[in-house]
């Protein structure tokens, strides 16, 4: 059985927010704006999602 995933894109700059923000980024997996990153969909994942929503948006899978 295959393991559920998710893609995230940042739409928005970490620049100006706490430096915890900015490491909840990188921890995704993000280096750059627009950068989209496909994640395996677990509680801690989303949790991190969470913490930089205003930062992130979720894509919708059409598969």
């Amino acid at each position: 059985m295959a393991k559920k995933t998710f893609k995230i894109r940042q739409i928005k700059s970490g620049i100006g927010y706490p430096k915890d923000q900015n490491a909840t980024l990188r921890g995704l997996g993000f280096r750059r704006m627009h950068q989209v990153v496909e994640l395996e969909d677990t509680p801690s994942t989303r949790g991190m999602v969470n913490k930089v929503r205003h930062l992130v948006a979720v894509e919708v899978d059409e598969s």
